[in-house]
């Protein structure tokens, strides 16, 4: 049989499982969250439907995201399924054609998938969520949505540079307050020139005044010197608690772009970081869990005991996995952001132990 003939067949068999499992998952989502929340503002609150639907596309592609691991898994079990009890498998191994040239087309193609996730979630995601997240402020809850905002952040530019970055550990918008402030100002070259930091900020006078603080002079070399101590300083921002709320971002809505600068920015400060770090290493884990899904549902398809399995059973079999993935996760992160496990090991974690499992039933099938 002809390399690209054999291609052909393994890529066939899993393209349109892979389409079906895209749609389906997506609709799972939508069905369960999305539809639920349209139908309760139109409903409850009387907005309008145009409003609704511009809603419901931003909040799409965060969803999209999160299917392509589940799809990668149900397209790979059930097209390698469909192949093993045709016994299109056994006679490949007829053939002498070993279980690692099936699996090199669904490894190459599972690695593009994720590289297209990744970009898509690098570009397309973090400026659908912000959208969302101003549409439901300020056009849905008509700027009542609560006060209090965790963990904000704000970039300043002047002339197309970045001259400051302000890290927000919680704002009060009403009462006019934040706490845990730290900031970063570069200079004309873009490197960091100085860093501070202070306990709380109060907006007074049309003013911001922060209060026990420190400066830190920051060297070409990135030596940091402590300049001076003070209680209470005028804090060089010139928004208003409504202007910087609407000019802030969550560091959930960043791409990990965005979320690395900020925080080698940060490492200055001796900040705890624990948390922006595995949020950082998830951004990244999540969509090469295409690839290890992709093999883990290849291994499964193609070993006997699939051969009696039918589609249902295939589907059944791939939610059980993925929601063994995402319980796998969730303890991981809770257990990074306390400072339990190392970022690192928090947001790969999962995909390393499921990536042994895959190898594992990869490793049976030329052995059964």
């Amino acid at each position: 049989m002809k390399p690209k003939l054999l291609d052909r067949l393994i890529l066939g068999a899993t393209a349109g499982p892979f389409v079906f499992g895209v749609l389906i998952f997506v609709l799972i989502f939508v069905a369960g969250d999305l539809l639920f929340q349209a139908a309760r503002l139109i409903i409850e609150r009387g907005i309008a439907l145009g409003v609704v639907v511009r809603l419901f596309f931003y909040r799409l592609p965060e969803v999209v995201v999160m299917t392509i691991p589940m799809s990668s898994l149900l397209a790979t079990l059930l097209g390698m399924s469909g192949l093993n009890s045709s016994s299109e498998l056994i006679a490949l191994k007829s053939l002498g054609i070993p279980f690692t040239r099936i699996l090199r087309p669904v490894l190459l193609s599972s690695i593009l998938i994720s590289i297209g996730a990744l970009a898509f979630n690098e570009t397309i995601v973090p400026f659908a969520s912000v959208a969302a997240d101003k549409l439901m402020r300020y056009e849905i809850l008509k700027n009542q949505a609560v006060a209090v905002q965790e963990k904000v952040f704000l970039r300043e530019e002047e002339n197309k540079k970045l001259k400051r970055v302000l890290y927000i550990d919680q704002l009060d918008t009403k009462k006019g307050i934040m706490n845990g402030i730290m900031m970063h100002e570069f200079n004309d070259t873009g490197a960091l020139s100085n860093t501070l930091t202070a306990q709380r900020g109060i907006w007074r006078n049309s003013q911001w005044w922060i209060e026990d603080g420190r400066m830190y002079d920051v060297n070409s070399q990135g030596d940091v010197n402590l300049l001076l101590r003070f209680e209470r300083q005028r804090l060089a921002l010139k928004l208003s608690p409504e202007q910087l709320q609407r000019s802030t971002r969550k560091p959930s809505d960043m791409s990990a772009h965005e979320l690395w600068d900020y925080i080698n920015q940060a490492l200055t400060t001796g900040t705890d970081l624990s948390r922006l770090w595995v949020m950082f290493h998830l951004k990244l884990a999540v969509p090469w869990a295409c690839v290890i899904m992709a093999v883990l549902g290849t291994g499964l398809g193609a070993s006997r005991k699939s051969r009696s399995g039918g589609s249902g059973v295939g589907f059944g079999i791939s939610v059980l996995i993925v929601f063994a993935y995402y319980v796998v996760m969730s303890l991981c992160r809770a257990l990074g952001e306390a400072g339990n496990l190392p970022a690192v090991v928090a947001g790969w974690g999962p995909n390393v132990l499921f990536l042994i499992v895959a190898l594992y039933f990869s490793w049976r099938v030329d052995r059964i």
